[in-house]
């Protein structure tokens, strides 16, 4: 209830932004003052009580929960009405809800009354009492905006000053209420449209400039006390804020959500996972891999080899250098929670063509890189191992990190869950990102060696001079995904696994295990079980995948565009719903189409890739039947966080735009 002060004790405490959480404080109730959350001292209550040597000082509270006030929105200039919903007594922070269902934490300096815009409003009027007194007690002196002695305006005069002066300041008025475009317009009394193509919010900036400077100069010399114009200047303090932003450090809140079953199913995956991978991995190796013949279990001492781990730390490594090689351009992140950027060297292509080159090297020197296929189940248990080791660093050392940089979704509390989503959101040694390392590199790249070692074995163990048309559909497919997404490495920058998710085991089996050991699966079944398809049907699944390529990679340039530059002249002809943080929700293109149009194409995409193995067994179609269990549940994801952060605009995008992935299915 109370808090300790001693001389020279200050905290700040911020709040995590895209989850607010809700504490009720009891700020004013021990004094029992009948006015919840009000100052004690606006009741003649005690503001400190003193016992022994300790001074023990009443929280401050100005406004109570459940009142109607005035909040700023943050970055900007713009007072909205809000209700205030909770007060933490440890940040002093209020958590209030805007009318479009927005909930964030304001200072209380951010935070006005309604009576304050009334009166201040009141007080612009030269008719007031308050004016009047005012400028009867200042006309004994010399103002600058009075004419000199012998010199007097004439009433007419006065009056066509007034007016101009007036005329200026609803002007710069009315430049201040356009920002209010961004998903508030009904509260402003404009009609509802929600969709927009034009650009002219980009440059409110500049045109709201020279408004304030007219109005600081107008204010400069008029007639007003002291005490106004002190008030006036903290006001034009304030406007500047909107052209030089200080972003509001947030801390992030215990995650009370949790995904993937909780800490019970979190805990199953950490089992399953590695399970799975092995048991595909056997069931290829069969002459019937049929789901009801299951493959013996081979022997513990066969799993493991001590060369064929030193071959795929030699690989890590060998990513590592290619990663800290100062080519390749630095981009920023988006912001974190604390308002900072992270920097990026995008270099992922470079470190694809030097792989290449290593790997052109030693086949030029005949090295057998067959040998994968010889011994790939080794290198699962092997890259199994490492992502297991990788995973309790992590944790470990998030165990230290500061809150801000711990992550929203592994935030529980709860060893398990924490350990398997990932505690900490950007773990970094020095310069180097391990989350955003092990996205595409190791992995990704190394999926593309492992197609091309089965490659390899398919012709030595069925002496063939060229691969199988089946086998070349499944390399050139894979290999142009691959090679798409080491090009477009920058738009990884604004996903939900850098964005949202902590670096955990989920990230680290996920990278190192599952992407290269399980989507890799189509090229190790063609080895042992080899398939002849037909030109015509060559040329069609290559449409298929065609297809399927075309709709991921307009649908994600077109979204990656506009968030670069909403301004584009390209783009002029995309409408989207504005939204109360300042980005806007596409309505037209493909993203009119369905909610997530790359997820479609990623499908038909993983068809394609399945197709080329024949219908003989389910096997080969697992990774399809996967993908689009993990789409459809991270589509449901993305539903509830973009809910929450876009509130009534979200469901307003939903209305316009129904489908979620397929088209025609709700």
């Amino acid at each position: 209830m109370y808090q300790v002060m001693t001389s020279g004790d200050s905290s700040e405490c911020t709040r995590w932004s895209s989850g607010v959480q809700t504490i009720y404080g009891r700020a004013g109730r021990s004094c029992g003052c009948k006015r919840l959350g009000k100052s004690s001292r606006r009741h003649g209550c005690p503001e400190e009580l003193s016992f022994g040597d300790s001074v023990w000082k009443m929280p401050s509270r100005k406004f109570a929960d459940g009142e109607v006030v005035m909040g700023r929105w943050p970055g900007s200039v713009l007072y909205y009405e809000v209700q205030v919903t909770s007060y933490d007594d440890v940040a002093h922070l209020y958590t209030v809800k805007y009318k479009d269902g927005t909930e964030l934490a304001l200072k209380e300096s951010d935070i006005r009354s309604q009576s304050s815009f009334k009166h201040r409003k009141s007080q612009s009027s030269s008719s007031s009492p308050s004016r009047r007194s005012s400028s009867r007690s200042r006309s004994r002196s010399r103002s600058p905006g009075r004419p000199a002695k012998g010199r007097r305006r004439s009433a007419s005069q006065s009056r066509e000053h007034k007016d101009d002066k007036k005329k200026t300041l609803q002007e710069t008025s009315l430049a201040l209420v356009k920002p209010s475009e961004n998903n508030t317009k009904r509260y402003n009394g404009e009609p509802e449209s929600t969709e927009k193509n034009d650009t002219s919010c980009i440059i409110l900036e500049q045109k709201l400039k020279p408004d304030l400077e007219i109005k600081r100069v107008l204010e400069q010399y008029s007639l007003r006390s002291r005490k106004d114009d002190k008030k006036t200047e903290e006001i034009f303090s304030e406007k500047k804020t909107f052209v030089a932003v200080k972003p509001i450090e947030k801390v992030p809140s215990k995650t009370k959500e949790l995904e993937f079953g909780g800490r019970i199913g979190t805990f199953m995956l950490i089992f399953l996972l590695p399970a799975t991978v092995f048991y595909l991995l056997l069931m290829c190796k069969q002459d019937d891999p049929s789901l009801l013949n299951f493959p013996p279990l081979p022997a513990l001492e066969s799993l493991w080899e001590w060369r064929v781990f030193g071959v795929f730390l030699l690989w890590f490594f060998l990513q590592a250098v290619f990663y800290l090689l100062p080519i390749g351009k630095v981009v920023e992140g988006l912001p974190l929670s604390n308002g900072r950027k992270l920097q990026y060297r995008i270099n992922g292509f470079y470190a694809f063509i030097l792989t290449a080159a290593a790997i052109g090297v030693l086949l030029y020197f005949q090295f057998e890189l067959h040998y994968l296929y010889d011994h790939f189940m080794q290198f699962a248990v092997s890259a199994a191992a490492f992502s297991l080791a990788l995973s309790i660093y992590l944790y470990v050392r998030s165990l230290k990190a500061p809150e801000e940089e711990l992550a929203p979704g592994g935030n529980s509390g709860y060893f398990i869950y924490d350990f398997f989503t990932g505690h900490e959101l950007n773990p970094r040694i020095g310069s180097f990102d391990l989350k955003y390392f092990c996205e595409l590199r190791p992995g990704l790249i190394g999926w593309v060696v492992i197609n091309l070692a089965m490659l390899l074995a398919e012709m030595k163990i069925h002496n063939l001079s060229m691969p199988s048309l089946s086998m070349i559909l499944v390399n050139s497919f894979q290999l142009l995904y691959v090679v798409d997404a080491l090009w477009n490495e920058e738009a990884i920058l604004t996903t939900m696994d850098i964005t949202h998710d902590g670096f955990g085991f989920m990230l680290a089996f996920g990278d190192l295990v599952w992407v290269p050991f399980v989507y890799s699966l189509q090229a190790f079944y063609l080895v042992g079980h080899p398939i002849t398809i037909t030109w015509p049907v060559a040329a069609a699944i290559t449409v298929l995948n065609c297809v399927g390529y075309y709709i991921f990679r307009s649908a994600n340039s077109q979204k990656n565009n506009f968030r670069r530059n909403p301004a584009d002249p390209k783009l002029a002809n995309l409408k989207f719903i504005p939204t109360a943080t300042g980005k806007g929700l596409l309505v037209t293109g493909w993203w009119g189409f369905v909610r997530h149009p790359n997820y479609l194409g990623d499908i038909i995409m993983a068809l394609a890739w399945s197709l080329p193995c024949g219908f003989n067994h389910i096997l080969p179609y697992f990774y399809v039947i996967y993908f689009i269990c993990l789409l459809v549940h991270r589509e449901a994801r993305d539903e509830h966080h973009c809910k929450q952060k876009y509130g009534l605009a979200w469901e307003r995008y939903c209305q316009r735009v129904p489908y979620r992935i397929f088209p025609y299915i709700y």
